[in-house]
């Protein structure tokens, strides 16, 4: 069949992926190109962050799950073999370890069901605070140009331009997948359940050399006096329930990401620097080596909310117009990249159906 995927974030990219592999003609339709779409701004590590609860869900959230620790087991074996780290064809995806440290009483746990299911019981266990586990690290913005060349690859096609209306869509397609983010809702005729979440981050360097002019010069940690230098660091920890609000720390290869804001309804898209501020105080006091780490950068996405995600065929009768069966793909909140691969094999199997 011949499928035209409408954007370019991480829900897109990996629905066109998936489809083409399974043998259809695949055509992606967006307006910008992947870095510029709230999926590059995305942390990003596999966490089912105020994910919806069903079964739907759950199974999403598993297979997802399972593919991101298929890339990075490729990775890790392609890197053992002595190959680049980060090259075109081996995916920038890590297993790292960290800590999930928990306020509320009861915690929520309902993401080890879906890691145990998954990696094994061995894979998440108690510590002081909070549990400690092992999770897939995606190195975005570098993640979606790896997922953009193996759209590449497996023959998917692109073309830049914003759509207006999907039945215009109709004569160079056979289907149509709305995996719009934001617009999703307004593509399919209106959709009052659809929301901007606001998420506010800062982007720090992952750690730098002694007496590194762009770094903490003068902390006299060392024996003479110098500054000693931070180490990269690996491990990544959580604290969502924090009072003043949730707080993430999520190492990339090269940077940083430290987090953030969760603000239903903000269409407010310029960082705030009293926010950044109260964002990197949290974190220093969550991973307190951030607080020497250079700061690279300021980050603002509108993730798209919805009270329950959506992923499936739309009834015809709501949109007589368009001639072609259209599946919606969006709703994904902050939780994008981790229900990425499980979104776009359910998409997968509604074309199938069809």
């Amino acid at each position: 069949m011949r499928i035209t995927v409408i954007g370019a974030g991480v829900i897109g990219l990996s629905c066109a992926h998936d489809l083409a592999e399974d043998g259809h003609e695949v055509t992606v339709v967006a307006d910008h190109g992947p870095g510029d779409t709230v999926s590059a701004l995305s942390a990003a590590l596999w966490f089912p962050f105020a994910a919806e609860k069903s079964p739907t869900v759950d199974r999403i959230l598993e297979r997802s799950l399972a593919r991101f620790a298929e890339l990075a087991g490729q990775a890790s074996d392609a890197e053992g073999a002595g190959a680049d780290q980060v090259t075109d064809d081996i995916p920038p995806v890590e297993m790292r370890t960290g800590t999930v440290f928990e306020r509320a009483t009861p915690p929520d746990r309902s993401w080890v069901d879906p890691v145990v299911a998954v990696l094994g019981q061995d894979a998440v266990h108690p510590v002081d605070g909070g549990m400690e586990t092992t999770l897939p690290m995606i190195m975005m913005p570098t993640y979606l140009a790896w997922l953009m060349d193996s759209c590449r690859i497996a023959g998917v096609r692109f073309r830049w331009e914003k759509v207006e209306s999907l039945a215009a869509l109709a004569d160079t397609a056979d289907a149509v997948v709305v995996a719009g983010g934001l617009r999703g809702g307004e593509l399919l005729g209106g959709d009052e359940e659809v929301t901007p979440i606001r998420g506010q981050v800062v982007v720090l360097a992952n750690g730098y050399e002694a007496d590194d002019e762009d770094g903490a010069d003068g902390e006299e940690d060392g024996e003479d006096g110098a500054d000693p230098g931070v180490a990269p660091l690996t491990r990544w920890a959580t604290d969502n329930d924090h009072p003043d609000g949730e707080t993430y720390v999520l190492p990339r290869v090269d940077s940083v990401v430290v987090g953030g804001t969760a603000d239903v309804g903000s269409w407010d898209e310029e960082p705030s620097a009293e926010t950044a501020e109260a964002i990197l105080a949290r974190a220093a006091v969550l991973v307190p080596e951030t607080a020497t780490l250079p700061i690279l950068g300021h980050g603002v996405g509108l993730r798209p909310g919805r009270t329950t995600l959506r992923v499936e065929q739309v009834d015809p009768t709501d949109l007589p117009s368009v001639g072609v069966p259209v599946i919606a793909a969006y709703g994904h909140g902050g939780s994008g990249v981790t229900l990425s691969w499980g979104t776009a094999e359910r998409v997968v199997e509604l074309v199938d159906g069809l």
